[in-house]
């Protein structure tokens, strides 16, 4: 995957039913190029379907994970479009002190979960992550 494809993937995490005239012009190439990307990201089972966004709490079997990332000098901007287009990460945000980011990561399994931060780990920029698993959360009365 280029980065194209990456940015494409975010968009698409923004917005699945987005159409592909919305995401052309967006990106600056034809409905075409957006067309084969899509084609090729499906057959590849890179996406393996789209689907509505749900509440956190309305998937309780669902892995959680906090990563916490720092960024190599300016690389802040290449890095986040890559994460965006990563499918585990459900959340990410600027952040100040020690971590220049935090992503939000959810799948299913723990495997899966190995896969994601081998897969982040490997992004060149990336200086150094460390994850946290949720285990429970606490509500205020």
């Amino acid at each position: 995957m280029d980065t194209l494809d990456q940015q494409l993937l975010g968009m698409l995490r923004a917005d699945a039913r987005a159409p592909v005239a919305t995401l052309a012009r967006r990106l600056g190439v034809s409905r075409g190029t957006i067309n084969n990307r899509l084609a090729r990201l499906e057959t590849s089972g890179v996406i393996v379907g789209y689907s509505a966004r749900l509440r956190p709490d309305a998937v309780p079997e669902e892995i959680v994970a906090w990563m916490s990332i720092a960024i190599d000098g300016h690389e802040t901007r290449r890095v986040v479009n890559l994460l965006l287009g990563e499918p585990a990460v459900a959340g990410l945000h600027d952040t100040n002190g020690r971590w220049d980011l935090l992503a939000e990561l959810r799948v299913g399994s723990i495997g899966q979960m190995s896969e994601v931060l081998e897969r982040v780990r490997l992004i060149k920029g990336i200086a150094a992550t460390e994850t946290s698993i949720h285990l429970k959360s606490y509500k205020a009365d």
